[in-house]
């Protein structure tokens, strides 16, 4: 078990959650990415963006499998369990 796929594997999770995240704000409201942050953020409404942003998670999880890539999988699976915890604490 090599311990740099699972690292990768969050890596790789947090960022398909941030580029869904972003492309959820930029699409569907009318502020830009950094200003929709601020806002939701006000409004108490990150942690549903958050949520939402991971479901390219899903994707990204599925198409590591179709490769063989279990352990870069997991680290997904591991990354989203993590900004979970951190969508619980905004």
């Amino acid at each position: 078990m090599k311990k740099t796929d699972l690292l990768i594997g969050v890596f790789i999770g947090i960022i398909a959650s941030i580029i869904g995240s972003y492309v959820f704000i930029e699409l569907l409201t009318e502020y830009n990415f950094i200003e929709g942050v601020k806002i939701l953020r006000f409004q108490g409404k990150l942690g549903k963006i958050i949520s939402l942003g991971s479901v390219l998670n899903i994707i990204v999880f599925f198409l590591l499998l179709k490769f063989n890539k279990e352990l870069i999988a997991r680290g997904v699976i591991l990354g989203t369990i993590l900004l979970a915890i951190i969508t619980l604490l905004i």
